[in-house]
């Protein structure tokens, strides 16, 4: 069986890695996972006990996901990788579904299905609006979480060491081709955007969304995105 090296960026996440540890945690997952790395920003938190108390390699590298992203990729040392947020845990039934990925489509990359662990119509309308953004623009994001083997990795030239959009500009360049839906979910907290409101936040993720596909550098789009 082919080894998986799990890469998780942190940053003051260790309320919400949890989840993400446990649902990757079965036997099956635990005997096709080699390691599981936090490539870690900078955190204040318990991220490090964590870390310590589980197993996982920790990595320290500059805040920013994108960076955050190629420290774990480099630092890796599985076949294939796993690139997890941490506020996002994966359906029951992965393992199964990544078996299959890599017996049948070593020169792709795989995304799951978005999903927000919360109720209600809005948490429903987004996970059909992204739907449709990966069916018709084929642009997954981070938080669908990405399976690819370490040799289409290297091959597309990895994360790009950017603040923001670091997962739009890699599926970019992957392309649709190379791009295929894992039929499982990617469960993601919702906190943000009970926070927010969910409007606020969809509203201002699709502006940073088309401010970067126009042209707008990252680090302006990223300051959009805090607001």
């Amino acid at each position: 069986m082919a080894s998986i090296s799990v890469i998780i960026p942190t940053l003051n996440v260790a309320d919400d890695v949890e989840t993400t540890l446990v649902s990757i945690s079965s036997l099956d997952g635990l005997a096709m996972i080699c390691e599981v790395i936090f490539s870690d920003g900078g955190s204040s938190d318990a991220i490090h006990h964590i870390a310590k108390e589980c197993g996982i390699t920790l990595i320290a590298t500059e805040p920013g996901r994108g960076v955050q992203l190629q420290a774990g990729a480099a630092a890796a040392k599985g076949e294939w990788f796993l690139f997890l947020h941490a506020d996002t845990a994966l359906e029951t039934g992965w393992e199964g579904a990544l078996d299959t990925f890599m017996k049948e489509h070593t020169d792709k990359a795989g995304y799951f299905r978005f999903a927000l662990n919360d109720i209600g119509l809005m948490p429903r309308l987004l996970e059909w609006l992204v739907a449709c953004r990966c069916r018709l623009f084929a642009l997954p994001y981070g938080d669908q979480a990405l399976f690819i083997s370490r040799a289409v990795y290297e091959q597309a030239g990895g994360y790009k060491s950017i603040p923001i959009m670091e997962d739009v500009e890699f599926v970019s360049r992957l392309g649709r081709r190379r791009l295929r839906l894992i039929e499982k979910k990617a469960i993601t907290s919702a906190n943000r955007f009970k926070t927010d409101g969910y409007g606020r936040r969809i509203a201002r993720n699709f502006c940073c969304l088309i401010l970067y596909l126009i042209g707008i550098r990252p680090t302006r789009v990223k300051r959009l995105y805090e607001q």
